[in-house]
């Protein structure tokens, strides 16, 4: 089975009774889940509870660190439907005790004004950035660039930072994103495969001026995680995550980024506090 549709089987998850489901982690060898992931399949889970409406947003904490080799339950709750809008609350457990919670808010699809920041021309294209993206690979440890060859999400820095040798670099970064299937027009799906990926590489974005990784003495762990979701898009097609980070403080780092297809439509927005702690 290929990575995507391991993605694709874990994003499908099993309904245990009404407004609880039960989510799996693919067989890799993590210590912890990845926080993406959570967040794509408590987002499946609220999506199983909504009929026409469109998730708009969603604002998330990392509470505990997930263990990949158990089942994660998601519980979901309604707490409103409205004509125009529902809201739900899911929470992700793990041997009884909260891993994860979301609050997350739909819309009933509907026109009105329009408008959007222009998106940044990037320095290379995402055609361009593959023509180097395999000599940055073979320069860095082979365990360190396994899962960006066999993850679900194809990513291309502009700017990559050498994980093991980091130098300091501004605080902001541009990354090529696309899912390795096709989602069509399935709103939900598509949503989940970019909320995956914007967990990806947002807080490193945050440790860039500092000249270090998270292979570099720090401990990192993301903290919260939010998404508004502007426009429907298909994740199949390449994506610019324009990211920057206006401040550290406190071992947290924070991060923005926005996602733009790649004619320059604007289709979400994120934002996230991580851990950047000093070892030692």
């Amino acid at each position: 089975m290929s990575a995507m549709d391991e993605l694709i089987d874990i994003l499908t998850l099993e309904p245990i009774e009404v407004n609880l489901f039960r989510g799996v982690s693919p067989p890799e060898e993590r210590q912890r889940i990845f926080g993406g992931q959570v967040v794509a399949q408590a987002l499946m889970a609220a999506y199983k509870t909504v009929g026409g409406h469109i998730c708009h947003s969603l604002q998330s904490y990392f509470i505990r660190p997930g263990d990949p080799s158990i089942p994660v339950l998601y519980q979901v709750e309604r707490s409103r439907d409205g004509k125009s809008f529902a809201t739900r609350r899911v929470i992700a457990i793990q041997k009884g005790e909260q891993i994860f919670n979301m609050a997350c808010s739909f819309q009933t699809p509907e026109d009105g004004y329009e408008h959007q920041s222009e998106m940044p021309t990037p320095a290379y294209s995402a055609d361009e950035v593959g023509k180097f993206v395999e000599a940055w690979i073979k320069s860095q440890p082979e365990e360190n660039t396994r899962w960006l060859r066999n993850a679900p999400i194809e990513m291309r820095a502009i700017d990559p930072v050498d994980v093991v040798n980091p130098k300091p670099k501004p605080p902001y970064q541009s990354v090529w994103l696309r899912a390795r299937s096709n989602a069509g027009d399935d709103i939900a799906l598509n949503q989940a495969f970019l909320a995956y990926s914007s967990d990806y590489s947002l807080l490193g974005t945050a440790m860039r001026p500092h000249g270090v990784s998270w292979q570099s003495g720090v401990q990192t762990a993301s903290l919260d995680h939010i998404i508004w979701f502007h426009r429907p898009t298909n994740f199949s097609e390449w994506h610019l995550y324009v990211q920057d980070s206006p401040s550290a403080s406190g071992a947290r780092g924070f991060n923005r980024g926005a996602i733009y297809r790649n004619d320059g439509t604007l289709v979400a927005s994120t934002a996230q506090e991580g851990l950047i702690r000093k070892r030692g």
